[in-house]
């Protein structure tokens, strides 16, 4: 199954080690998911660092970089999209042209509030939610 992290999942992988979203990341080999993110969120996770703990920064370096594949980010697609956030949508893109079978966020408020739970065949989901969804599927 491949996973499309946005920024804030992979900020809060780095900030914190007990969270839903460093757990992804720290299980994704074991549970055959692949961790896919754009440039553009790895660019923004690197702005967005200092603000964190500096251990964020370790963890990020050792942690959760090595173990994600960086798409180049799409700013187009081969389909009608209405969606406002214009700084979110070569994430929404990118997950799209990645064919990512998840896309987790917690920006619940710019994705699944303007966008529902799927678009184009795409989930929307939190780590939560679908990390709980998989407890429900019997898989963790």
């Amino acid at each position: 199954m491949r996973l499309f992290l946005d920024t804030s999942v992979l900020l809060a992988a780095a900030g914190s080690v007990q969270g839903a979203s460093r757990y992804l990341i720290t299980a994704a080999a074991t549970h055959g998911w692949e961790l896919v993110s754009a440039d553009y969120c790895a660019a923004e996770v690197r702005r967005n660092l200092a603000k964190l703990a500096p251990a964020a920064a370790i963890a990020w370096q050792r942690r959760i970089r090595p173990r994600m594949r960086f798409a180049r980010t799409r700013l187009t697609l081969d389909r009608p999209l209405v969606f406002p956030k214009a700084k979110d949508r070569p994430i929404l893109i990118t997950a799209l042209a990645t064919r990512a079978d998840v896309l987790l966020t917690l920006d619940v408020g710019d994705f699944q509030a303007k966008l529902g739970r799927e678009i184009y065949g795409l989930r929307i989901a939190t780590p939560g939610e679908f990390l709980l969804e998989q407890r429900a599927r019997g898989i963790l």
